[in-house]
């Protein structure tokens, strides 16, 4: 497992547009650093997800991705 600014610096680097943070219980966090339009919250994009862990930070942000049309 490795420190948590590289995994930090390496998620933000992989899927630009997104602001990482971990919680004081260790919860996984990333924002996106712009809005989004209503179309676009009604779409199912989220301005914030949250996983458990980096992997799980990862996926969520895949998924984001895709609705965006680009396929990391």
């Amino acid at each position: 497992m490795g420190d948590f600014e590289d995994l930090k610096t390496a998620i933000e680097a992989e899927f630009p547009g997104w602001l990482v943070w971990r919680s004081d219980a260790g919860r996984w966090y990333a924002t996106r650093s712009g809005d989004l339009t209503d179309a676009q919250l009604q779409a199912g994009y989220a301005m914030t997800v949250a996983a458990d862990d980096a992997a799980g930070l990862r996926e969520l942000l895949r998924d984001q991705t895709r609705r965006d049309g680009g396929e990391r």
